[in-house]
């Protein structure tokens, strides 16, 4: 019953999210434009201004160096050859792939975080941290939107993936943003 409910509850959020970003393409198409609001806590450059102040999800999508394990196996007691070192190749083997696996690119990080869209950028604040994360419109080389989730790649770092009840609307705002940026 409880997860009837709750399928129900993410269904109509969903809904809500792509009618908002529908009708916000509608209004950027018809000449409108995104509508500054006030943000609290985070410093904005002269000129900046907020278009948004919602909470997401994040990720990062990167690889990492592979941090292989120590080399497993038992200590056997050999009546001939005395105390020796036996190791356990399969399952060395094995956890030398998870090390390898576990190393590929993948979404990594994610964390829940506070996302400021300003007209300079994207300004991320994960759960706990107490710095923002600065993801400059200058150095935005795509945007894929797919609802419920925006990814945005960058030049200069690792793409930023963003989900949740406001993601569709904030690939909307972005993609017209970074579009006006570009003088198209």
């Amino acid at each position: 019953m409880w997860s009837r409910r709750r399928d129900r509850v993410e269904d109509a959020v969903r809904t809500d999210a792509a009618q908002a970003a529908s009708a916000l393409t509608l209004h950027l198409q018809a000449g409108g434009g995104l509508v500054p609001v006030p943000v609290t806590g985070l410093a904005l450059a002269a000129g900046e201004v907020a278009f948004a102040d919602v909470q997401c999800s994040a990720a990062r999508f990167y690889g990492t160096d592979v941090d292989y394990p120590a080399s497993t196996g038992y200590f056997e007691h050999h009546p001939t050859f005395g105390r020796r070192w036996v190791s356990n190749r399969r399952l060395d083997a094995r956890r030398h792939q998870e090390a390898e696996d576990a190393a590929l690119p993948q979404w990594r990080d994610h964390t829940a975080a506070r996302v400021v869209l300003t007209s300079a950028g994207v300004r991320l604040l994960p759960r706990g941290a107490r710095e923002w994360m600065p993801f400059d419109h200058a150095l935005l080389t795509g945007v894929t939107a797919e609802p419920p989730t925006v990814v945005l790649s960058y030049s200069t770092c690792a793409p930023l993936l963003l989900s949740g009840p406001a993601a569709p609307w904030l690939g909307v705002a972005i993609k017209h943003i970074h579009h006006h940026r570009a003088g198209y």
